[in-house]
């Protein structure tokens, strides 16, 4: 044993079999500013390594002379004891490393912000009257009972979608952080997107006062972030909003981590170990005795998993407070050619869709729900259907808009063929089997003359529209909110959302379905929902029925018995054959784990799925993770990227 001053360190390494903590000795120097949680620079491997200081200790079990630290970069305490203790987890479930995860969980460091006065936060106001959502549902007013009093409560609200005060979202967060913050507790509250988060920036600023909260996200610039973060990790606030990466915020006394919309992709970090937001809520939950409340409209089936374990519970409105409450929807998939001049859009713009449309401009907005953006979203042979390829690189063309008609165009190359022809049939005739919104809005402006067309897509988003009438057209999770709720919305191209090759393409396509009929008024208003697909399709069916619950129980039950996460844990090993069969080796070899594969993945390149029951999926991710040490160690050839129960399958 050496008795000394010891800070023990996680050093800025993303090798797994690096994957720990290292003790280095305190310089007398130094003593007064080494705290738990400030970033220090040591030297590791001959090199300079940039760390965080995890714990100061008397003493070190190594058997050798410890390095000194070798400066302390800022004595600012920026990563909290309970924030190592939810990396770690993190970094285990998903087979990564502490030093992935930190990077996460502790935004850049902003000097300037960081010597500035602290900023003085007000405390957030009581709500002045009942927002009237979360208790509006059976166990509401329990769920907000425990959150006051001290508790941890774990629940999946999924509310009623209609555009009335039972069903927004917004304010059922701001509820349930109300209910914490006056039981002396923290709040965390997580959303996809900036315009979810400008949304309940808005309305926190209404109820809790503005300057009473912050908003953690990298869109702010880092000066902003970091001053957010810093406002947090010194207990300067107890309510903090944000999105992905918020999910670390290191509030004090945390007492709620609410999350809206867990099937978002948003919600999947793209950088390794590719942590779901709804994950790290779960765990951070569980190590810090907090409460944890999902809230959407729509249910994933891990949501589902977590609820037939009993480790949440349910809180939903009855089937019939649902009829009553929410628009009416109807499932259409007639072909009468009673619009529009170009024959492939026949089909998408059936008779009942136009009655539908007529009959609500007289009262408000209508909402269109498009699935694909653009003008033509895809072109084909008009004689074999074979898809239209660029000659130049293969990428299947598209179609702008063009002073006469549609012009195609590659959106890989940009080139734009002139003279093109199929290679199938030597044809020159082009049809558009997939249309996009800007053709859409092209065709419903010649059949409703005289009406404001609105157009809303991932390249021009529109956050708004006023109360009155008017064709809104939108690509989906870009939908803006009407004053007052739409008086009607059509849902477009159902079969584009579910043939989409995923295992998710129903829960998805029923997500946003379900998000866009939450925009409209209820039945008792007229409000209606029109979509146009084959009505026997489940996932439609659920949307008709406005049953997203019993949609997650079937989705649930099939994954079961295909052997698919959240009933399995899976691991995707992708990279250079040889290295992917090196892993496999391993693995097997460990834990025994069934395979699925391989495929071919990119030019020379193959992926391989492992997948064991649930009970045994520690012992496949330890497995998962050996073997990345075990490489990274011997510094064996091939790349290797390996996920934990991957978004899309």
């Amino acid at each position: 044993m050496v008795e000394s001053r010891v800070a023990r360190v996680a050093v800025d390494v993303p090798l797994p079999h690096l994957d720990r903590f290292f003790d280095y000795s305190i310089p007398e120097a130094m003593a007064g500013e080494v705290v738990a949680g400030c970033r220090v620079k040591v030297r590791f491997a001959g090199r300079q390594r940039d760390g965080f200081v995890i714990a100061v200790v008397g003493s070190s079990d190594a058997d050798r002379e410890l390095s000194p630290l070798l400066k302390v970069v800022s004595p600012e305490p920026v990563l909290a004891p309970q924030i190592v203790a939810v990396v770690r987890a993190v970094a285990d479930h998903y087979a990564g490393t502490f030093s992935d995860v930190v990077r996460l969980a502790v935004p850049p460091r902003h000097a300037l912000t960081e010597k500035a006065d602290p900023i003085d936060y007000p405390a957030p106001a009581r709500p002045q009257h009942p927002l009237g959502v979360v208790e509006h549902y059976p166990q509401g007013t329990h769920l907000l009972a425990a959150l006051g009093d001290g508790r941890a409560p774990r629940a999946a609200l999924t509310l009623a979608p209609v555009a009335r005060p039972v069903g927004n979202w917004v304010d059922a967060l701001v509820e349930a952080a109300a209910a914490t913050l006056a039981g002396g507790r923290g709040a965390l509250l997580l959303v996809p997107d900036a315009a979810d988060l400008a949304r309940l920036e808005a309305r926190c600023a209404a109820v809790f006062g503005k300057g009473s909260f912050v908003t953690l996200t990298a869109e702010k610039g880092p000066a902003a972030r970091y001053r957010a973060f810093l406002a947090a990790s010194r207990g300067g606030v107890r309510l903090v909003l944000g999105t992905r990466a918020a999910a670390f915020a290191p509030v004090a006394e945390l007492g709620l981590v609410a999350l809206y919309d867990d099937g978002d992709d948003s919600w999947v970090e793209p950088r390794a170990p590719y942590p779901h937001a709804r994950v790290v809520a779960a765990l951070r939950a569980g190590l810090e005795q907090s409460g944890l409340l999902y809230v959407g409209y729509a249910r994933s089936a891990e949501t589902q998993a977590m609820v037939a374990r009993n480790w949440l519970v349910p809180v939903e409105a009855p089937a019939a407070v649902r009829r009553e409450e929410c628009a009416v929807v109807r499932a259409t998939d007639d072909a009468s050619p009673l619009a529009g001049r170009d024959p492939a859009a026949h089909s998408r713009l059936p008779h009942e869709v136009f009655t539908t449309i007529r009959a609500a401009l007289a009262r408000g907005p209508v909402l269109v729900q498009v699935p694909r953006a653009g003008y033509l979203a895809g072109l084909a042979c008009g004689r074999c259907r074979t898809v239209a390829r660029c000659q130049h690189c293969g990428h299947p063309l598209a179609g702008e808009r063009a002073e006469r008609g549609a012009a195609p165009v590659c959106r890989a190359c940009g080139s734009r063929p002139d003279g093109w022809r199929c290679g199938e049939c030597g044809s020159a005739e082009l049809r558009a089997p997939r249309v996009g919104v800007q053709r859409t809005a092209e065709e419903l402006g010649r059949a409703f003359p005289n009406t404001l067309v609105v157009q809303s897509s991932g390249e021009h988003r529109v956050a708004e529209v006023p109360d009155e009438p008017a064709l809104v057209l939108a690509t989906p999770g870009v939908e803006p909110v009407a004053e007052g709720g739409y008086a009607a919305a059509v849902l477009l191209d159902a079969e584009l959302l579910l043939a989409r090759p995923d295992l998710r393409a129903g829960e998805e396509a029923l997500r946003r379905w379900l998000a866009a009929v939450a925009l409209v008024r209820g039945a008792s208003d007229d409000g209606s929902v029109v979509i146009v697909g084959d009505a026997s399709a489940r996932a439609v069916q659920a949307l008709v029925r406005l049953d997203p619950v019993g949609f997650a129980e079937r989705e649930l039950a099939d994954r079961a018995e295909t052997g698919f996460p959240p009933v399995t844990r899976l691991v995707s090993l992708e990279g250079d054959a040889q290295a992917v069969d090196d892993a496999v080796a391993g693995i097997e070899a460990e834990v025994g784990a069934a395979p699925l594969g391989p495929v071919p993945v990119g030019d020379d390149g193959v992926r391989m799925l492992l997948r064991l029951p649930i009970s045994g999926g520690a012992g496949l991710v330890a497995a998962a993770k050996q073997v990345q040490a075990h490489r990274t160690a011997h510094k064996q050839d091939g790349a290797l990227r390996v996920r934990i129960d991957p978004a899309v399958l």
